[in-house]
């Protein structure tokens, strides 16, 4: 023997399940995001790339998964144990700015991925970009985007 719902018992469970699936939505949206921009796999920060190299060789350089270090719970890698050692040292000093997210999209009150390629340093900080032709765009005023940066950094960690 089987059953039949009544069309009154949908009719009236249909808007509850909307209003559930509205408020989970609201609430997945509304969450801050990771403050560090880290592999869904793994948990690597910056694609693996060592942050101290930036400001040491002047260049991106991949880390290596046998020199890692465990900082903001995020694994950083690094070229050599020296590197590692600095990291240690002063994490916020080699450590990119906005949680290693493209510096651009946090201008705008949002986080992208980064490519390792498309970075600088300025004034002592690493910044990251998406891409080569959206650090074009960053480099045509970085003062302007660093301060808008900034002002939206809390908030998109919710801070």
């Amino acid at each position: 023997m089987h059953s039949k719902s009544s069309p009154r018992g949908r009719l009236v469970l249909a808007p509850l399940l909307l209003t559930a699936l509205l408020w989970l939505t609201a609430a997945g949206t509304a969450s801050a995001v990771d403050p560090v921009n880290k592999s869904f796999l793994g948990g690597v920060a910056i694609k693996g790339y060592d942050p101290v190299a930036y400001f040491e060789q002047g260049k991106p350089v991949e880390g290596n998964n046998q020199i890692e270090l465990e900082w903001m719970d995020a694994k950083w890698r690094f070229a050599n144990a020296e590197n590692r050692d600095k990291f240690k040292a002063n994490p916020e000093k080699y450590a990119p700015q906005y949680g290693g997210y493209c510096a651009y999209a946090v201008s705008l009150g949002t986080t992208a991925d980064i490519d390792p390629e498309a970075w600088s340093v300025v004034d002592g900080k690493l910044y990251l970009n998406k891409s080569k032709s959206i650090q074009k765009t960053w480099s045509q005023d970085i003062p302007g985007h660093i301060k808008s940066a900034d002002e939206n950094w809390p908030r998109i960690v919710g801070k």
